[in-house]
């Protein structure tokens, strides 16, 4: 049984430790190449799993194996276009000046279902309000609305707005995080007295204090057991 423990945290490790070298990507955002490599790695690090005769090392070797391919691809794609594009694909016009591309759907195997349904996602529900979609690489749509009916911005409107501060978490979970709490220049004297004035004991009793060091906060008490 310790045999199984250990060459499962072995391969673990490996496998996470092979993910973070790849980059910090959601499933859904993996380039094609990417995702081979991804169900690869778990496929043959399950091997060694499911056969303790088989040595650890079958399972390890391809999986170092294809994390180096897929670094050595990475760094080559982005210095050669065309490798790129062989490799991830091209980004495809769907809409274009208000008018949906029927050959690039086509060519896409894009049923308008799909489109409509990836445009409700952007709280888009009228696509005669688009004025460009583009299909990338990763599957995702980025839409573009008519000027007409694209929010309208502060510098449109010769408003003048301040850069809001950054909120940082200064107590988490009744845990002062000491770090923040210097970069933001305040001190546990300054902490007691905002803890203080929002009606908590001590910070043990805080479950979220956060504050982006303008005057802006956020705070909550925990829960008390029922």
């Amino acid at each position: 049984m310790a045999i199984v423990i250990i060459r499962t945290l072995i391969i673990y490790f490996a496998i996470v430790v092979s993910m973070r070298v790849m980059g910090k990507r959601q499933l859904g955002e993996l380039e094609p190449a990417e995702l081979v490599v991804a169900v690869l790695m778990s496929d043959l690090a399950a091997h060694p799993l499911q056969d303790l005769g088989t040595p650890l090392i079958y399972g390890l070797v391809p999986v170092l194996t294809l994390l180096c391919c897929e670094i050595l691809i990475s760094g080559a794609i982005l210095k050669v276009s065309w490798l790129r594009a062989l490799v991830c694909g091209r980004p495809g016009m769907i809409i274009e000046n208000g008018k949906i591309i029927q050959r690039e759907m086509r060519k896409n195997r894009y049923t308008l279902d799909e489109l409509a349904e990836r445009l409700r996602k952007k709280d888009i529900t009228n696509i005669g309000t688009v004025r460009y979609a583009i299909l990338e690489t990763d599957g995702t749509i980025s839409a573009f609305l008519y000027p007409e009916y694209a929010p309208i911005t502060p510098c449109q409107t010769g408003t003048d707005v301040s850069a809001p501060g950054f909120p940082v978490p200064v107590v988490c979970d009744g845990r002062v995080l000491e770090k923040n709490l210097k970069s933001l220049g305040y001190d546990r004297v300054w902490l007691e007295r905002r803890i203080a004035a929002r009606g908590a004991g001590s910070e043990r009793d805080v479950f979220l204090f956060s504050t982006d060091g303008c005057g802006n906060e956020f705070f909550q008490l925990k829960e008390r057991p029922k």
